[in-house]
């Protein structure tokens, strides 16, 4: 399902859980009724749209840094607890069309336990998953379970992102052992922009993770801080896994530079001998060549002849030497 929003208010859904796996949609104007005991509210806003900024700001009741923080245009990943509810912002890998993968997805939540406030500008597929599962009856069944299914689906998203990864650097690096091309320099390039990109945002996630892992907030049990625990787990071995394919992709690179140097060292090599070779018969050519009387062997039918040997002679005994010499 594509997450579109439902009306000109900016809202993308909004869903009040019902404690057993499901959801009611509900619209900006039943939000004004509800109540806690009805259950935990879900709503998700798009806040590059001014009547959601306006609702947030005005109709909301958080407080004006919760408001600010779930409305801000740029935002790493973070933990703070704030009272009894804590602000989260995460980010998940652009698997939109047309989207480059490491250009990460932003979505800012606020959650205590009665209500879930959660905003983005641009579509992140693992929100859309989970309003999929509450109107399959299969989705979060309260605030710990919501915080934990969206860090979980985050992070399983990664994993094939991470997989191409893995299996660009492997088949760049056959390629320069098998090739050595020159543009492959640009493919290694992008790669570790890439790997660099991702990791810029996973790091503070993962320290995100561990925050709420650690944190007392009550209404976050503890079975919910053991799966938090797994998910941050599998965080960290995509951490490492982006440092290993950075780290092969920077040798990679290194190996086809020096692979590179060694082919136009190999080239000026060759050259040079040639010009050391030719240099003697340039000199004597040009000096048999200039348009002056007295040019020994003028008058001998023969005297070309003579002067090709000699120069063939030269030639070998310059051959001899570089061989003695062991320049080639």
């Amino acid at each position: 399902m594509s997450e579109t929003t439902e009306n000109e208010s900016g809202l993308v859904h909004a869903y009040l859980l019902d404690g057993t796996g499901g959801g009611r949609r509900l619209e900006l104007a039943e939000l004004a009724s509800w109540t806690p005991e009805q259950g935990v509210l879900w709503t998700h806003f798009d806040y590059s749209d001014e009547d959601a900024r306006q609702w947030l700001r005005n109709s909301a009741g958080l407080d004006e840094l919760v408001v600010a923080a779930l409305l801000t245009e740029e935002t790493r990943p973070r933990a703070t607890l704030i009272g009894n509810g804590v602000l989260v912002a995460l980010r998940g890998i652009n698997l939109n069309p047309g989207a480059e993968p490491d250009d990460m997805v932003s979505v800012r939540l606020w959650l205590d336990n009665e209500r879930i406030i959660s905003s983005r500008k641009r579509v992140l597929l693992s929100v859309s998953d989970i309003a999929e599962q509450l109107d399959a009856g299969k989705g979060p069944v309260d605030t710990p379970d919501f915080l934990v299914s969206l860090a979980d689906r985050i992070v399983w998203r990664m994993s094939d992102t991470v997989d191409q990864c893995e299996d660009q650097v492997a088949g760049l690096e056959e390629q320069v052992l098998d090739e050595g091309h020159t543009a492959l320099r640009f493919d290694l390039a992008s790669l570790r922009r890439q790997t660099i990109a991702l990791r810029r945002y996973l790091a503070p996630q993962r320290d995100a993770f561990a925050k709420l892992i650690i944190e007392k907030i009550a209404w976050l049990d503890d079975d919910s801080r053991l799966r938090l625990r797994e998910v941050s787990d599998r965080l960290i071995r995509h951490i490492e896994d982006l440092d290993a394919v950075r780290e092969r992709a920077a040798v990679t690179q290194e190996e086809l530079l020096s692979r590179l140097s060694d082919q136009m060292n190999t080239r000026m090599y060759v050259l040079s001998v040639v010009a050391a070779i030719f240099l003697p018969l340039g000199f004597l050519t040009g000096l048999l060549g200039i348009n002056v009387g007295g040019i020994p062997g003028s008058e001998n039918p023969w005297a070309f002849l003579l002067f090709l040997l000699f120069l063939g002679v030269v030639v070998l005994a310059q051959v001899l030497w570089f061989r003695h010499k062991k320049w080639f």
